[in-house]
């Protein structure tokens, strides 16, 4: 997958390597890969950066990231196309403010609350959202007063990168920092005792071991890790209406984003014509191609690993007697990682398609027709990433929303985001929250301050 430009890897010896385009399979750019002595310098530079940058008054930071944003916004075209070889304001971040909060004022005394920056942050990004992850977790690093280190993923270094460049030109030195490399990037930021918190997302798997190394030094950590999102359909909606959201709430990114709708539950009385539309509409507009092709919709997936998976999940499909109601295929003769869509009808619960998230274009439609039946089927996973209910009727639509074990629930819409409201996962799709002043709670400590008002009368 990646390309070693000086020869064998002796542990450090290894400068140069390049991700892989999957629409063509052939190699990119080669970026050089951070060794350990990188690191330990670019924490250096963050913990001296640190003692003045966490002294400037919000307001001050607010600015600078509002000119950060200026500057990505000048470079959208590259960014974007960056993007699309491998696999833009930023997020509205500066209007958030975490204010000093008084718990008791008395004659006698004053109790207040502030926040006070960690630190060094290590922000680990996943491959499947580069730019909008990445962002998410510099913002909120930045703007409570601490410094932070970004680290792309191997697969998808290279948005990183300009970002990094970019940031070179508004930040001081040391305030905010990109370091590129291979899988041993990770445990070492992990570990570092110059390391006060990681902002990591990615897999249940890799969360795990993030939290793991996290203890050996006690830094704070956010995971926002994997989910297997379900959508209920109640029998009341407009089909006509419903269904062509659903579908491409189902498919962005060719199914590999952790907030898609990978479990359809369909009323019983709407289940036979509700998932024909999906099936025509599917068929007649996700268009699949190159990400530079013209109308495309669907891309392919982004690498080699997650193209094996699939393979492997869609050959599940005539193992365990699934019924299909579009035959996607692996198409596994000619150059890229293209996969079909495929539409699963009303496998069995346990089956792997149902309780596994498949991270790509392969949903199942499931019935139902009992209302708490449903919201136990949709709660009973180990995960609680998001969910959402569509429906007419609003009120019975937020009793089940209130029900469900996800951290986000939408009615009648999904994956909606934004970087005023928090975001994060119940049960193993994480720990903490992301965006919102619920977000930025999580890169500061809480201290409280008492002040005796009367000691000395």
């Amino acid at each position: 997958m990646y390309g070693n430009m000086k020869g064998e890897d002796d542990g450090q010896s290894v400068s140069c390597r390049h991700s892989i385009d999957p629409a063509t399979g052939e190699p990119l750019y080669g970026v050089s890969v951070a060794r350990k002595e990188d690191l330990d310098a670019a924490v250096s530079y963050a913990r001296a950066a640190f003692k003045t940058w966490s002294k400037t008054t919000h307001q001050e930071r607010a600015k600078l990231l509002n000119a950060y944003a200026d500057v990505i916004e000048a470079s959208r075209h590259d960014l974007e196309k960056l993007q699309t070889m491998e696999q833009g304001k930023p997020l509205g971040l500066a209007a958030l403010e975490l204010a000093d909060e008084v718990l008791e004022d008395t004659d006698k005394r004053t109790v207040y609350s502030t926040r006070v920056a960690l630190g060094v942050v290590g922000a680990i990004v996943p491959w499947n959202g580069p730019t909008l992850l990445g962002l998410g977790k510099v913002g909120p690093a930045l703007l409570t007063g601490n410094t932070v280190i970004m680290k792309p993923s191997p697969h998808m270094p290279y948005c990183g990168l300009k970002r990094g460049e970019l940031a070179m030109s508004v930040f001081p030195s040391g305030v905010a920092q990109v370091l590129s490399g291979d899988d041993r990037l990770g445990p070492w930021m992990t570990e570092h005792g110059g390391i006060d918190m990681i902002s990591f997302t990615g897999s249940i798997a890799a969360g795990k071991k993030v939290a793991a190394s996290c203890a050996q030094t006690l830094k704070r950590y956010v995971l926002k890790l994997g989910g297997n999102d379900a959508a209920i359909v109640c029998e009341d909606v407009d089909i006509e209406k419903c269904r062509p959201k659903i579908a491409m709430l189902a498919f962005p990114n060719s199914g590999q984003v952790c907030m898609s709708c990978k479990r359809i539950y369909v009323h019983d009385n709407i289940y036979d014509k509700f998932l024909a539309g999906m099936v025509e509409f599917t068929k007649n507009n996700i268009k699949m191609g190159g990400g530079f092709e013209p109308s495309v919709v669907m891309g392919p997936v982004q690498t080699s690993m997650q193209f094996e998976f699939l393979n492997d999940m869609y050959a599940q499909i005539e193992k365990s007697g699934w019924k299909t109601a579009l035959e996607g295929k692996v198409r596994t003769r000619g150059k890229g990682y293209f996969v079909e869509p495929a539409i699963i009808d009303n496998p069995p619960e346990g089956s792997r398609i149902v309780v596994e998230e498949a991270f790509g274009p392969i949903v199942p439609l499931l019935r139902w027709s009992s209302e708490q039946d449903v919201i136990d089927r949709v709660s009973a996973l180990e995960t609680g990433l998001s969910a959402s209910v569509w429906s007419r009727d609003l009120a019975r639509a937020q009793r089940m929303a209130r029900q469900l074990s996800a951290g986000s629930v939408w009615v009648n819409s999904h994956f909606d985001v934004a970087p005023h409201m928090p975001f994060g996962g119940f049960k193993e799709s994480g720990i903490g929250m992301e965006w919102g002043l619920e977000g930025f709670r999580h890169f500061t400590n809480s201290r409280s301050v008492w002040v005796w008002k009367k000691v000395f009368d």
